[in-house]
């Protein structure tokens, strides 16, 4: 009988270590600081470009503000992200994306993030292959240094609203997640 109370004793031991190492552990979370950071608007790459009419442009246009507008609510709605209003550096962004395509400049986002007192910025495209193949991308750098702190793309199925959708949420899932850049699995797909 001694044997039992002994190892109830050590459960009841190891159940109570445990619930404190857990509850620290959700208040270290709990209190711990959100990352600052600015998500440029989302731009697409269109392989099929000179196939659209003037009506799939303005859909496409549309759905690329929506899911830069998914992007920013989800990261905010996290917690683990202040997302910053890009309205305070717009002249600098309309000004660099006069004469350059912004994803494609080195350094234009870290120009942004400092101009935004920001920790980390963030560029997005929509690489459109055709109305079946589609791919959403993010990568996320540290303002000082220009460190990658995260890259992901989403593959997604559908020109739709929903499937967009889908794909923003999956990366932000990712993102959130603690997906850690250049990690195997770089990949996700939402359909």
């Amino acid at each position: 009988m001694s044997g039992v109370v002994r190892v109830g004793a050590a459960l009841a031991r190891y159940v109570g270590v445990l619930s404190v190492v857990c509850v620290a552990f959700a208040a270290s979370q709990a209190l711990a600081a959100p990352t600052s950071i600015a998500l440029m608007d989302c731009v697409l790459i269109d392989d099929n470009a000179a196939y659209n009419d003037a009506e799939t442009n303005r859909i496409q246009q549309a759905r690329l503000q929506m899911v830069s507008t998914a992007l920013r609510e989800q990261l905010r709605d996290s917690r683990r992200y202040d997302v910053a209003d890009n309205g305070p550096a717009a002249g600098l962004i309309a000004q660099l994306g006069a004469s350059q395509d912004l994803n494609a400049c080195a350094g234009c986002a870290r120009q942004v993030g400092r101009k935004l007192s920001v920790k980390q910025v963030g560029s997005c495209w929509v690489q459109k292959v055709s109305n079946l193949i589609l791919n959403i991308n993010l990568h996320v750098e540290d303002v000082a240094s220009g460190e990658t702190v995260f890259q992901r793309s989403v593959d997604i199925r559908g020109n739709t609203d929903l499937s967009w959708r889908r794909g923003a949420t999956a990366l932000v899932g990712l993102m959130v997640g603690g997906a850690a850049a250049g990690s195997p699995g770089s990949g996700a797909a939402a359909q």
